[in-house]
């Protein structure tokens, strides 16, 4: 099948890490023998702040580290209508430009044979509903929303015709354990650190989480760890420089893995709005890291749809004492923290790959009626992937 992805970036991650989940998901489509690619508007907010941050030497890295993975960028002139023609399955996320949601579904009513599938992957539909109420998606064929919680506000409002949970889960072709430090095939080259993060300051939506279940608790025992994101003010790298944490900026997901094996533990800190207003719904951050066998400590969210086990899986701490108390159990027990990553990796294997959300995907496809096979590829997109593999 040919599978056409509008995403927001597949080639930047800088802020966006659902490019972390669609990247697996195509790699697993493709490994399946099927056809994706990915369209992203060529001045999506991620991939010009990725190249104001980094350069060009960013896109570059993309290719070497997803060299299957193909992408194009458009913009006002682009034929979207001729490129459509040859779809069988196209997917379009919650973050592309409303008009071009609308044409997309002009394109499938006027009677292009593609199933057409609307991805919500944030918070918008429980922070700006009015936004996603706007949004033109009567032409359809379903919505693939991120959690149950998400799906049920969709139901309510009358937003598509049919609505499936579709989490996000881990690409486990990337994110697997590496081996620790003293090991043959060593990658963890630096003595081990005590704590790592990695995720964004957030628009001060987890601000006092980050200080409740991360500065502060480093702080008072004394740990050492580091922190991966973007976009910290002056005044958030003074707390985490203050609590003895390191800040290092960006992190391309394909380096996430290796800074994990250097480390005891990781956190996981979801942003106010989920756990607020879309309870249920953990950040991709959890599956990745689960994936890499690292032991982790959530900050309070409502695993509402039994994802995981808690406290075999991951440790629950409902405040920054317990918190602190837990870091330091993880630390201190080497047994504890073996147990948890035995536990959350057998989890993601079992049930949260990618290869599971494609199995799923194709379930959702069968129930909408997706033909396996349509016709031929499309003039237009066929000369783009010519083009392509002409490079």
């Amino acid at each position: 099948m040919r599978f056409i992805f509008y995403t927001h970036s597949l080639v930047s991650d800088w802020n966006h890490g659902n490019a972390h989940f669609l990247r697996g998901v195509m790699r697993e489509l493709l490994a399946r023998g099927h056809k994706a690619v990915a369209l992203e508007p060529e001045n999506g907010w991620s991939r010009v702040n990725m190249m104001r941050d980094q350069g060009a030497v960013a896109l570059d890295r993309f290719s070497r580290e997803f060299p299957e993975l193909t992408s194009f960028t458009y913009g006002p002139t682009f034929p979207h209508e001729e490129v459509l023609a040859g779809a069988d399955v196209v997917v379009v996320h919650e973050w592309t430009d409303p008009a071009l949601v609308r044409r997309i579904g002009r394109i499938r009513a006027d009677g292009a044979a593609f199933t057409l599938l609307f991805h919500d992957t944030h918070h918008r539909a429980a922070s700006a509903t009015t936004e996603i109420a706007d949004l033109d998606l009567d032409d359809y064929d379903g919505v693939l929303a991120f959690g149950e919680t998400l799906r049920e506000r969709y139901l309510r409002a009358g937003w598509g015709r049919q609505v499936f949970t579709w989490h996000e889960a881990a690409d486990t072709r990337l994110f697997k354990p590496r081996r620790e430090a003293g090991q043959d095939g060593d990658v963890a080259r630096d003595a081990p650190r005590d704590v790592v993060w990695v995720g964004n300051w957030g628009d001060g939506e987890r601000t006092a989480e980050i200080e409740a279940f991360l500065t502060g608790p480093v702080r008072r025992l004394g740990l050492n760890g580091t922190v991966h994101g973007v976009r910290y003010p002056e005044d958030a790298r003074a707390r985490l420089a203050a609590a003895g944490l390191d800040y290092r900026g960006w992190i391309a997901n394909a380096d996430v893995p290796e800074v994990f094996a250097r480390h005891r533990l990781t956190v996981h800190i979801p942003r106010r709005p989920y756990t607020e207003a879309l309870p249920g719904i953990p950040t991709i951050r959890m599956f990745e890291a689960l994936a890499c066998g690292i032991p982790l400590i959530s900050a309070p969210w409502a695993d509402s749809e039994g994802l995981f086990r808690e406290g075999r899986d991951f440790l629950f701490a409902r405040d920054g004492e317990e918190m602190g108390s837990l870091m330091r159990d993880v630390i201190a027990d080497r047994d504890l923290a073996a147990a948890l990553s035995a536990a959350g990796l057998e989890t993601i294997r079992s049930r949260h790959t990618c290869a599971h959300r494609v199995d799923e995907l194709f379930t959702v496809l069968d129930r909408l009626g997706t033909p396996k096979t349509r016709g031929k590829i499309a003039d237009t997109l066929s000369a783009l992937l010519l083009q392509e593999e002409l490079k």
